[in-house]
């Protein structure tokens, strides 16, 4: 893909996707307090010992291509889900283990509130991030995830994301 940002006029190639750091809710807490207060890695965060979210994978078809657009999301799990996810973690056959109900932990540009969207994580084996399924809604994103998000679409989520400080 290649297009014209309607933002910065650059052209932008390729089709990136976009990734949180962290859970919305890591956000919430104080700068200063975090240190104490969280445990944040590329895949893992929880608040306080009683909020606990996984990083994954939210995979959007492209109508009319055979790829897809992905968001790198947060989702909030239970303790004994997020500690078996800890347990088999760096283990290659992920994928026996899950899935996992939870919260989708993103906000995501573009779209109404996606905080607290139900979601069930799916381990994969290799060490690959868990991909997110949505459940059925009338939410836009859940419907995108479902049918899929137009080329235009996905540029306007780009241009959101790529110029939004508080984006990605």
């Amino acid at each position: 893909m290649r297009s014209t940002c309607r933002s910065c006029g650059e052209i932008h190639e390729g089709l990136p996707d976009l990734a949180f750091d962290a859970p919305y809710y890591y956000y919430t807490v104080p700068e200063p307090e975090r240190a104490q207060r969280t445990l944040l890695t590329p895949d893992l965060c929880s608040i306080d010992d009683e909020d606990f979210f996984i990083r994954g994978c939210l995979e959007v078809p492209i109508v009319g291509r055979s790829d897809t657009f992905t968001w790198g999301a947060w989702c909030s799990v239970s303790r004994a889900n997020f500690d078996r996810y800890c347990e088999v973690f760096d283990q290659v056959h992920q994928s026996t283990v899950g899935p996992f109900f939870g919260w989708f932990s993103s906000r995501l540009p573009t779209y109404p509130d996606t905080l607290q969207l139900k979601v069930m994580a799916h381990l994969r084996d290799h060490k690959t991030r868990p991909w997110f399924e949505l459940e059925t809604s009338d939410h836009p994103l859940s419907i995108d995830h479902r049918k899929g998000i137009s080329l235009e679409r996905l540029q306007v989520i780009y241009e959101a994301n790529l110029h939004d400080p508080a984006a990605a």
